[in-house]
């Protein structure tokens, strides 16, 4: 059988098993017995078989479906370097991690765990806090395939900065000790301590010992605690001479159509945020309906969202205050061809739940819609006080301490869905556990490379077509 099918028609996944009104003890004996189904060393195994699906095929077919005239500028994108076709390519990822030994421990998984889709955002009370921020392709599956796309991240991105390879490797090894280390550390914290977990963002700024990364995050940090960012939105997006408000076109990134597909487009975004509403709490309605849509654009976004139906809603309330929501199309998740299909029908509601499960602490305004003549969305604030890491500046002794800081966030968000103390019981107290992840790393790297390769010798074929934009 060719592996390109090998896992197709996966059941519906079951939401992860509870143990914890079992005894510490107990748990922990189940954790340690999971070694008999996967040992730590074999996490570290990848070997692609002969017959491994073609990678530009899975992402042909991982393409179908989305806005045909923007799928160049996806491909684009990911010409750029190993790195930036790393970020689009969690669907390859799914197929070769669906390959690899696992415990058979399933969490809400983030499903696209790498280094970029991690950083600071304002909570509801104003909070900076450092977390997972990119849920597209959560779903129920196996915890070590985060894990894995993480670690390997760390590679690809070292690679891409020039590091040489122990400092690659140190990296990786350094954000998997990190989740090993952490998830022990909540496998003996309270459930609820433990639920209520944070990282603030301030206090891991202040902490930073390279002076000159810390004055560089100090300022941001101080940019987004200072004004509103729909303020900055509004100020850099809409029209404020006319009536109504616009959103300013700022082709090929944000456009209107120009044609009769902006009032199809529309419709299709107004049904979508009537059915958003209801997704809503009741106090979240009311504060929402104090604002009315008055432009809708599209927007492109990321690398691997890069054609799907995603934009801006601009919504002003009667004494011409400024609310931007980001809507983006919700597809099929990349696991769930591989994990099993997820536990809700609606994929905006998958990508919302599994957000609230895993975040310490998730956007209010977060909630999904179906569209007029379908298609399922999520919503959330546009750049709410949102920090990203800055990776191309970066030396190997940031990435190094960058990585320590995304393994105790992800196990952090495991541990909402997941039991920390059966997950430490199977990575145990030694450096079994990264070391072998480090393996893995370095292995899966070198085939990112292979797979860009090939991405770059399609486009010269003529196989597939790219566009470059800035």
């Amino acid at each position: 059988m060719n592996d390109s099918t090998a896992h197709s028609g996966a059941p519906k996944v079951r939401a992860p098993e509870q143990t914890h009104l079992k005894s510490p003890s107990e748990r922990l004996a189940i954790g340690k017995a999971l070694r008999e189904q996967a040992s730590r060393k074999a996490q570290g195994e990848f070997r692609p078989s002969e017959h491994r699906a073609d990678p530009i095929e899975l992402l042909i077919e991982n393409s179908k479906g989305r806005v045909e005239e923007l799928v160049p500028i996806r491909y684009g994108r990911m010409m750029v370097n190993p790195f930036a076709f790393y970020r689009g390519a969690a669907a390859i990822m799914a197929y070769d991690l669906s390959t690899t030994p696992k415990t058979g421990v399933n969490v809400m998984a983030c499903g696209d765990a790498h280094l970029v889709n991690f950083g600071g955002f304002a909570t509801t009370e104003r909070r900076l806090i450092f977390d997972i921020n990119d849920f597209d392709e959560t779903s129920i599956a196996p915890w070590e395939w985060d894990v894995k796309r993480l670690v390997a991240s760390f590679v690809v991105a070292g690679q891409s900065n020039g590091f040489n390879a122990v400092d690659c490797r140190e990296a990786a090894w350094l954000a998997a000790q990190s989740y090993r280390q952490a998830m022990a550390s909540y496998a003996e914290t309270s459930v609820l301590d433990a639920w209520y977990d944070a990282m603030d963002l301030g206090v891991i700024i202040n902490s930073m010992p390279d002076k000159e990364m810390k004055r560089f995050y100090t300022k941001k940090l101080a940019s987004a605690e200072a004004q509103s960012a729909h303020e900055k939105e509004f100020a850099r997006l809409a029209h404020t001479g006319g009536y109504p408000a616009r959103i300013i076109d700022q082709p090929p990134l944000i456009y209107h159509f120009g044609d009769l597909r902006d009032e199809e487009f529309t419709q299709r975004i107004h049904q979508a945020l009537k059915s958003y509403f209801k997704s809503l709490p009741l106090e979240r309605q009311l504060l929402v309906r104090r604002y009315n849509v008055v432009d809708v654009a599209m927007k492109v976004v990321g690398v691997g969202s890069v054609g799907t139906r995603c934009g801006i809603a601009l919504m002003m309330s009667g004494s011409g205050e400024p609310l931007f929501l980001q809507f983006k199309e919700a597809r099929q998740s990349v696991l769930e061809p591989y994990a099993g299909k997820g536990l809700f029908d609606h994929h905006g509601q998958r990508v919302v739940i599994g957000q609230r499960l895993m975040q310490a602490a998730s956007d209010m305004f977060l909630g999904w819609g179906e569209g007029a003549g379908g298609g399922h969305f999520y919503m959330r604030q546009l750049r709410d006080a949102k920090i990203k890491p800055v990776i191309e500046i970066m030396k190997p002794f940031n990435l190094k301490g960058y990585a320590g800081l995304c393994g105790r966030a992800l196990a952090r968000a495991h541990t909402r869905s997941g039991d920390a103390v059966v997950l430490s019981g199977y990575m145990g107290k030694s450096t079994a556990f990264e070391d072998a992840l480090a393996n893995f790393a370095v292995a899966y790297a070198a085939q990112n490379e292979e797979d860009h390769a090939a991405l770059v010798d399609a486009v010269r074929a003529g196989r597939i077509t790219a566009q470059m934009v800035e």
